[in-house]
């Protein structure tokens, strides 16, 4: 489908959007749109693996559409954004650097050797973080880096629900995560087109309309200790046969105990030889992808990852292929593409084109900003790269930004869920835009854990949804729904008892 690349100025051209479509089942009464959020995530995967899942949300009413936004895929155009020429390109570019090594720290950051070393790269990640916006400006695609972001993209929403459902048509829509952002925009930029609009994994608007990014990413963050809490309480509870970190009759606090030691011998060896396997940078990432996925991750960590870590540390040896220093491992684009092989900046560009505008910030005030998030207890804050991390740097804001009110009076009410404990979107955010709405939002608490409803099963969160898209019902203010009992985050261990042990504490 062919859109303006700026819908301000028809004369710059054209781009293309790639879009997927799964049929109604029952008698069609129109299209929901589906985000699924990144910024970077592929409408064309998220419907092609998830549509028999869509459909029953929507009680096969509706056709399910979705599309490849600009910046994502090779298929849409502007498409996914590379910055570098071959994998060996980009290792040479960010060889030692944090970009490939991660930080070093021990404790919460308030070692002064480990201030200072920090502080002293900031000199050498400035001039290379704001060297590579030039590198993706050079690129075939870098002339299109200020055609992407949110406010197109809410535009290109309109255009397709007139193709498909006709001109003026009510605009169904499911937004994910930061697809969450984008339904924020989309029903204040058009408040009288909204039908049955539905977002999940809630991101602040008004956070990215004001502050820079790298204070973003702190806010989004702000329960990943909980979660952290959550799966230190849910293996102490499984105890050594489902938790194999705990020992019989040891406790949470041992569990605790336990991978926080296993962080500080990683970063003692680290400190004595700068080129082992295993550093607490990588120790530390491996625990926030653990918390950041409670639904299978939590027990892998314990049962594979945290055994592995272990072993590495101790032993010193490279059994354990999870180094963060060669682009070889997961830096690789997410599309899996022949065409390029190197890391995707897409979710960089579009999360930047939507920032605010720079303000002089220096990698060193990033660098102390960092620091102070970690001081007060976030296990992810310091995790680098991190895509909040670019903006301050980047050289490309979109040609449009929507910066008009986000409490508009809505022709729907919209739905709004989020999480108990979230690791990346919280609850109080949610919250926020549900105030913002007023009487045009309703939030729906889903009492577990991990990034957004779909995380965790609830037979109680479907119906509401279900009714929301098949009725129009719109749930009561404060409801409530359990995760289904039946889920265990570890053997023998639900949702719902980790819940009541973390109460009780």
């Amino acid at each position: 489908m062919g859109v303006p690349l700026d819908y301000h100025d028809p004369s710059v051209g054209y781009g293309q959007l790639a879009v997927i479509k799964a049929n109604a089942t029952g008698e069609r009464r129109g299209t929901v749109l589906l985000n699924p959020g990144g910024p970077g995530g592929s409408g064309l995967s998220a419907v092609g693996g998830h549509s028999q899942e869509i459909l029953y949300l929507t009680g096969g009413l509706y056709d399910v559409v979705s599309w490849d936004p600009r910046g994502v895929g090779s298929l849409t155009v502007p498409g996914e954004v590379y910055c570098f020429d071959s994998v060996a390109d980009y290792n040479e570019f960010w060889n030692g650097t944090l970009e490939l090594s991660g930080i070093e720290y021990a404790g919460n950051f308030t070692e002064q050797y480990d201030i200072g070393a920090l502080l002293s790269q900031a000199p050498l990640m400035q001039e290379k973080y704001e060297e590579l916006g030039k590198r993706c400006l050079r690129q075939p695609g870098g002339q299109y880096l200020r055609y992407m972001g949110t406010a197109a993209t809410a535009r290109d929403i309109i255009a397709l629900v007139d193709m498909l459902d006709g001109p003026g048509s009510p605009v169904n829509f499911i937004g994910l995560s930061y697809g969450s952002l984008l339904g924020s925009w989309l029903v204040n930029m058009f408040p009288e087109r909204v039908g049955r609009v539905l977002i999940d994994g809630i991101i602040n608007p008004v956070f990215l309309a004001t502050e820079e990014t790298p204070i973003v990413w702190s806010q989004e963050i702000r329960d990943d200790g909980k979660l952290y809490d959550g799966m230190v309480i849910g293996c102490a509870l499984a105890g050594p046969t489902g938790c194999p970190i705990v020992a019989q009759g040891q406790s949470a606090s041992d569990v605790n105990r336990d991978i926080q030691g296993l962080v500080q011998r990683a970063y003692g060896a680290a400190r004595k030889n700068g080129s082992v396997p295993v550093t607490s940078a990588i120790v530390r990432k491996e625990i926030w992808d653990a918390v950041d996925d409670p639904n299978g991750s939590w027990a892998s960590f314990a049962n594979s990852t945290y055994p592995a870590l272990v072993a590495g540390v101790d032993l010193e040896s490279k059994a354990l292929n999870h180094t963060h220093r060669s682009l070889d491992t997961d830096r690789t684009s997410t599309q899996g593409s022949g065409r390029n092989a190197t890391k995707s900046y897409s979710s960089v560009a579009i999360l930047c084109a939507d920032s605010v505008d720079t303000r002089g910030t220096n990698m060193e005030d990033v660098f102390k900003y960092l620091i102070s998030v970690a001081q007060n207890g976030s296990q992810a804050a310091t995790l680098w790269p991190s895509t909040f991390n670019y903006c301050p740097f980047w050289p490309v804001r979109a040609v449009e930004r929507y910066q008009g009110s986000l409490n508009k009076t809505l022709s729907n009410t919209i739905l709004v869920v989020s999480n108990l404990y979230d690791p990346v979107t919280p609850l109080a955010e949610a919250q926020d835009v549900v105030d913002l709405l007023e009487d045009s939002a309703v939030l729906v608490r889903q009492d577990g854990f991990g990034h957004m409803s779909i995380s965790a099963p609830s037979a109680c969160t479907n119906a509401v949804m279900r009714d929301f898209f098949v009725n129009g019902t719109i749930p009561a203010k404060g409801t409530v729904c359990q995760v289904d009992e039946d889920f265990e985050l570890f053997p023998g261990v639900n949702t719902e008892t980790i819940l009541a042990a973390m109460s009780s504490e």
